[in-house]
């Protein structure tokens, strides 16, 4: 029997080569006005409410507001992306999640404590490095923002970050890969692809952070075709913003806004033998799991009902704004979809990789 490998899983027998190209110019429109209207709207209510304005001169609920409509304007990618497929390339939403046509629940709880691992690693690895190297200050002595104001952060976080890099990950991992994927049949021009646009859109910081999201955007493209599904790349993403992000709560520093594009070159140097491990240890746990997915032989059959979203049922709704490709907006306005000024967060001093 012939197979379908995960990034071929859009060349169905309904494709056409316009359909790639709507769908993405359906999430990206979708995503930009969803977020225009949330500032908006969020904005308006501030200034009735007669708020203060926040550091970007807009009227402001206060900063865990600012944190959370950050974020839910990137998740907006999240239902966006699905429909795209079951829409526009009139196959099931759950090819974008893996071969198998759903997100591998087992397979993403196994891999979650090895991207935790590796993000503890790659953290303290390259704070040692530049402590060694140049005496850089990591912060760490810096005053705790104390068990309250830290609980409430990370409640918060806890909330809103799996669907914010869940969407992510279903934008360039999953869409991008598979839009590219129908014009070749090897995987590298769309794993290169989708990693080039995961990188400029988090802007450009230093060249080494710019080499380290890229390597990332690769090296979770390629475990994805390879595994054949999104669950290693969502893993690791969940749970580098959600260490990062938490740390920089603990300091009372989730204002501070740093990407993973301005880290130093020691990050980075650390972050190539955390991404290289993590990628071996992913590889043999995921053995047991099917990397390719029966070809159909014909058109596949599109359900009438209602998108069933790939994360769990949450207080966080997703029909939201934002993508990874899109042009930065001018200070003061609301910051692009995917990324958001208050959506990439992380403490100065620590030099975290935010996401």
């Amino acid at each position: 029997m012939s197979a379908t490998p995960y990034h071929r899983l859009a060349r169905t027998p309904a494709h056409r080569w316009w359909r790639p190209v709507l769908g993405t110019l359906f999430i990206l429109a979708g995503g930009v006005f969803a977020t225009l209207a949330g500032y908006m709207v969020v904005t308006a209510a501030a200034m009735l409410a007669g708020r203060p304005n926040n550091v970007d001169g807009m009227a402001s609920f206060g900063e865990h507001a600012d944190l959370a409509l950050a974020f839910l304007t990137i998740a907006v990618l999240l239902p966006l992306t699905l429909l795209a497929a079951r829409w526009i390339q009139r196959r099931p939403a759950g090819t974008l999640s893996s071969v198998t046509g759903r997100l591998r629940w087992p397979l993403l709880a196994k891999l979650a404590p090895v991207a935790l691992i590796a993000v503890v690693a790659l953290i303290a690895g390259g704070v040692g490095l530049s402590a060694l190297t140049d005496g850089a200050d990591s912060g760490l002595g810096d005053p705790l923002a104390g068990w309250g104001p830290f609980a409430l952060s990370m409640l918060l976080l806890l909330v809103v970050v799996p669907p914010q890099a869940a969407a992510e990950e279903y934008f360039t991992r999953g869409w991008l890969l598979q839009a590219t994927g129908v014009w070749f049949r090897r995987p590298w021009v769309p794993i290169a692809f989708q990693a080039l646009v995961f990188a400029a859109a988090h802007g450009w910081g230093t060249p080494w952070g710019f080499a380290d999201l890229f390597l990332f955007g690769a090296v979770t493209g390629w475990l994805t075709v390879r595994t054949g599904g999104l669950e290693a790349a969502i893993a690791l993403h969940v749970m580098n913003n959600l260490v990062s992000a938490g740390i920089a709560a603990a300091y009372n520093q989730l204002t501070i806004t740093e990407t993973a594009a301005d880290m130093p070159w020691q990050m980075a140097a650390v972050d190539v033998l955390v991404l290289t491990a993590y990628a071996l240890v992913v590889l043999k746990l995921a053995e047991p799991y099917a990397s390719v997915a029966p070809e159909p032989s014909t058109p596949p059959t599109i359900p009438t009902g209602p998108v069933a979203s790939p994360l769990p049922a949450g207080p966080v709704a997703s029909p939201l704004p934002a993508g990874p490709v899109a042009s930065p907006l001018p200070a003061g306005s609301p910051a692009s979809p995917l990324v958001s000024e208050e959506g990439h967060l992380v403490s100065a001093r620590v030099g975290l990789p935010w996401r």
